[in-house]
């Protein structure tokens, strides 16, 4: 099993206990050890096979705890699970996504009127069941009405990249307003996430209501979920859910820091603080007297509060309880990559398979962005739905590249290829062909629903293959769409690094593959990572930045980037390579 299947399985056993009123503690116990297995960028297999090393050596996981990593990496089954959902079905764990529903009442609802889904919990409120209900009445049953809607929306979370059409709909439409100050998007968004629960923007204004009015007025809002003094909350008609916060300037800083999180983040800044005599909250960082009274410290800008607790400002993308903290206190926080430390661009197709651009068209978009280098890579022949390349239209490719060399100054178009890993093992072209590319791309395409063996003995054969140059998106996921193949990363980062070979981060908002935990672990293997935009036109170019933004938040550097060197400096590194 995978470190993040097994911590799935963990925080189901945390949510079974949950709605079983179990200890507190024990629940938040599976819960942090599934967020701290769900972090760790090497293998729990790895760990455990060798014999002098312990799992417990993990933060956050004790002896009891290792004990069923262990049962899940032999038998991938955990006999604790597999006793709670005898008792509670899984399906009545949904019962505890509607805001303001604990476990208590949840489980009550559960026994006293035998609902077991969000849809029997509607009928039941619908033919008002719930409000004769110890603890409850008619406005509890109205707000569970309510957020019913909130709950059949939760596991539907939404991409960073469509998220960001929002915000930038959003930013225009607030900015209109002179009586705003600062306003700053904060939460999943600003750290970066793949995917977004809800938004959450702040501001700093003289003139509340009006900022709330034209904040109502966003178009799409279907309907406005709370206004209050400080805060409203509305939601669009693709379901996505804002909140907006209005802060006093010598509050904003704090404010920005706390919404932007991560919820465990803020947890390890809050115990310095308390270290330290501090307390730090949403409306800034305040001295904590003996008598009990505060004091206020810091919180207009956001470096004040990390000052404050004796760190540096720590980037949104880091902020996720993971290394920042250890980081920071040495004080070698990562000068992470950025977009204009792109020099190159190694993955994009033309109208030679199934891009929609020529080549020529491709490298002249290229140019205009002012890249030093790029490759086209169209696909090999096993594509064939892409109408792949055999060896001799690749070999007239190149030639056509060859030509039109002479044509770009400043510029270096190399000759690639995307060539598939074959289901049975080996390239979809001959040696003799590879040997001829400046770039080698390979990758899984077809069969991808093999054993873990299988598909992670492909891709080690391609290691192997001394003209491969790279791996291109290593697990082959989709983001809400398709789960990563079985592979055993741990072995093709080992081998990456053993025969000097590079791994890709795919830059596609759809793919985004490699995650931010294997990102971090391929820093630590020492293999470097190409951010490649995989662009089947021009306008694919463009999509660079959220491969940079995914980079940032594996704590990814310039230097761990391969792309983010001049050709010079590629050129010698691929000539080792």
């Amino acid at each position: 099993m995978t470190n993040r299947e097994i911590a799935a399985v963990f925080e189901q056993v945390a949510d079974l206990l949950e709605f079983q009123g179990a200890n507190p503690f024990r629940v938040r116990s599976y819960r942090n050890g599934a967020r701290k297995i769900a972090d760790l960028s090497e293998s729990l297999a790895t760990i455990a096979a060798e014999p002098s090393r312990s799992l417990t050596e993990i933060e956050g996981v004790g002896k009891a705890q290792a004990e069923k990593i262990e049962q899940l990496l032999s038998t991938g089954r955990l006999p604790l699970l597999d006793e709670l959902l005898e008792q509670v079905s899984p399906q009545v764990l949904a019962l505890l996504r509607v805001p303001g529903l604990g476990p208590k009442k949840a489980a009550l609802l559960h026994r006293e009127l035998g609902v077991n889904s969000l849809e029997e919990l509607r009928k039941a409120c619908q033919s008002q069941q719930v409000r004769g209900l110890k603890g409850f009445g008619a406005k509890t049953e109205e707000g569970i009405l309510k957020g019913l809607t909130i709950a059949e929306q939760a596991d539907r979370r939404t991409r960073w990249v469509e998220a960001d059409e929002v915000v930038q709909r959003l930013l225009e439409h607030m900015r209109a307003l002179d009586c705003i100050a600062q306003l700053e998007m904060a939460g999943s968004y600003r750290r970066g996430c793949e995917t977004i629960g809800d938004l959450d923007l702040l501001v700093e204004a003289s003139d509340v209501a009006t900022v709330m009015d034209q904040f109502g007025s966003l178009p799409g809002v279907a309907d406005v979920i709370a206004r209050g003094e400080t805060k409203m909350s509305t939601r669009l008609e693709s379901g996505l859910q804002i909140d907006l916060r209005v802060v006093p300037g010598e509050s904003f800083g704090a404010a920005l820091q706390y919404f932007t999180g991560s919820k465990d983040h803020n947890v390890v800044v809050r115990g310095r603080a308390k270290q330290r005599g501090l307390k730090v909250n949403e409306w800034g960082v305040y001295r904590v007297e003996d008598d009990g009274s505060e004091s206020y410290v810091a919180g207009r800008a956001e470096g004040e509060v990390y000052r404050a607790l004796d760190l540096p400002w720590i980037p949104p993308e880091l902020r996720e309880a993971r290394q920042e903290f250890a980081w920071a206190e040495q004080g070698d926080l990562p000068v992470l990559v950025q977009l204009t430390d792109i020099r190159g661009d190694l993955h994009m197709h033309t109208t030679a398979t199934d891009g929609k651009a020529s080549l020529r068209e491709m490298v002249d978009a290229a140019q205009q962005r002012g890249l030093e280098y790029v490759a086209i890579t169209d696909h090999s022949q096993r594509v064939s739905m892409a109408r792949g390349l055999d060896a001799k239209r690749l070999r007239a490719q190149w030639s056509e590249i060859d030509r039109l060399r002479e044509e770009f100054d400043g510029l270096v178009v190399l000759k690639g290829i995307e060539c598939d890993i074959l289901e049975k093992g080996g390239m979809d072209l001959p040696d003799d062909v590879l040997a001829e590319a400046d770039w080698v791309v390979a990758s899984v395409h077809y069969g991808q629903k093999q054993s873990r063996e299988q598909i992670t003995e492909r891709i080690l054969g391609a290691l192997e293959n001394s003209y491969v140059s790279i791996i291109a998106h290593p697990t082959g996921r989709l983001i809400n769409r398709r789960e990563p193949y079985e592979v055993d990363m741990e072995q093709v980062f080992a081998a990456a690094a053993r025969h000097g070979k590079m791994l890709e981060l795919n830059a596609n908002p759809a793919r985004l593959d490699l995650h931010d935990i294997h990102c971090a672990a391929a820093k630590r293997h020492g293999i470097p990572i190409v951010i490649s935009t995989d662009a089947h036109s021009t306008e694919g170019l463009e999509v660079m930045r959220h491969g940079v933004q995914q980079a940032r938040r594996g704590g990814l550097t310039a230097a761990d980037v391969a792309n983010a060197r001049s050709w010079k400096a590629f050129e010698k590194y691929l000539r080792r390579a």
